[in-house]
């Protein structure tokens, strides 16, 4: 379980906080990377930095995943390095990538729209795996936030 990440996420959303977030990181069968507002790879703060001051822009990552990188459409969060993390994400378009367990936790799933990620894995990127066309996350909806009560 990642209840952290999960929180941070859903909380993102609902402040239309992806919204207009550039896919600036596309690697066939492998990931596609988002979640920056920059658009450039090094942005993107948590939830936590609006609720408790920029002391709190990135929170540590939780290392026991239940759920591993075994298939398309997984949806991680992006490690900022030292296990910390913020708001960027990443969806896998590979199965078996395993060797991100650990280093990374999924916290959900693309349960519709996979021909998106077939869309998005199939884009022409230069030799910095950027794509050549915007993708972008147009608006985000939470239909059921578990968290509020």
């Amino acid at each position: 379980r990642s209840p952290k990440s999960s929180m941070n996420f859903l909380k993102l959303c609902k402040q239309k906080k992806y919204n207009l977030n550039l896919f600036h990181t596309v690697q066939t069968n492998f990931i596609a990377q988002t979640g920056d507002p920059t658009g450039t790879g090094r942005g993107g703060e948590s939830i936590f930095a609006d609720l408790y001051g920029q002391q709190a822009r990135f929170y540590e990552a939780e290392n026991n995943p239940r759920i591993k990188h075994t298939k398309r459409g997984l949806i991680s969060m992006v490690n900022c390095g030292d296990g910390m993390l913020g708001s960027q994400f990443f969806l896998t378009l590979g199965e078996d990538l395993d060797y991100l367990d650990g280093e990374h936790c999924v916290f959900g799933e693309v349960v519709e729209g996979e021909e998106i990620i077939d869309k998005i894995n199939n884009t022409i990127c230069d030799g910095d795996n950027k794509p050549y066309q915007d993708i972008r996350i147009t608006h985000t909806v939470i239909l059921h936030d578990p968290l509020d009560r």
